[in-house]
């Protein structure tokens, strides 16, 4: 493939982390707590958004009297009393790819519409933080995933172009974001499979990083 593959630029929830059932979780406690039944399945609309779109799509949805502040409140606090009783697990083949990409020479990136702090305190608990040459977190981007700002970002950080950056996704948000911002689209997927439109976007599908790994040893 030309150009080169040189640097890979990591989603993190759902994609390094099994989080997005740990989330999942939290809004169907808070949603019944608040009257909201079933606001897990809300998830499944807003994979890849950061936290201001997230609250928009959620006042466009249940109206602009939906509580979003006392259910954000509500579930982080949950989430966090779930984290510490079932913790959140790194998904398979994480400390692989990233120990063989280190040491292959790519550059590597995290590109997550989640925020700092939450993703700094997920990655330097996992013990993956050192393996990362740049960071972009959702509360450093203007424009939420499916724009391709906070891709863009990461591969300007980098000092690599687009087209020498993969971009390994999870949600079809992602997949959308990277594919706009001229990368390599890598899916793995996690809550939600991708429809034809998506796997039009990706170079490979891919069941586990296990399997990305071994694509990347062929490059």
């Amino acid at each position: 493939m030309e150009p080169k593959i040189r640097a890979l630029v990591f989603d993190m929830d759902g994609l390094l982390f099994d989080s997005e059932r740990v989330v999942q979780k939290s809004w169907y406690i808070a949603g019944e707590r608040l009257g909201y039944p079933d606001m897990g399945e809300q998830i499944y609309h807003t994979l890849g958004f950061n936290a201001a779109r997230r609250n928009a799509y959620f006042r466009a949805t249940f109206g602009e009297a939906f509580p979003v502040e006392t259910f954000n409140e509500m579930t982080r606090e949950i989430f966090y009393q779930l984290k510490e009783k079932e913790g959140v697990p790194k998904k398979q083949g994480v400390d692989e790819i990233l120990s063989y990409a280190k040491g292959a020479g790519y550059l590597l990136a995290v590109a997550t519409s989640s925020r700092g702090p939450y993703s700094t305190e997920l990655l330097k608990e996992a013990k993956i933080w050192q393996y990362f040459d740049a960071f972009v977190f959702g509360d450093m981007v203007t424009h939420a995933k499916p724009d391709p700002e906070i891709y863009l970002k990461a591969c300007e950080m980098l000092d690599v172009q687009p087209s020498e950056a993969a971009a390994l996704e999870d949600s079809p948000n992602g997949i959308r974001a990277a594919y706009g911002a001229g990368m390599h689209p890598i899916v793995v997927p996690d809550l939600v499979q991708p429809d034809e439109e998506i796997r039009s976007m990706c170079d490979w599908q891919c069941s586990s990083l296990l399997d990305v790994m071994e694509i990347l040893k062929t490059q």
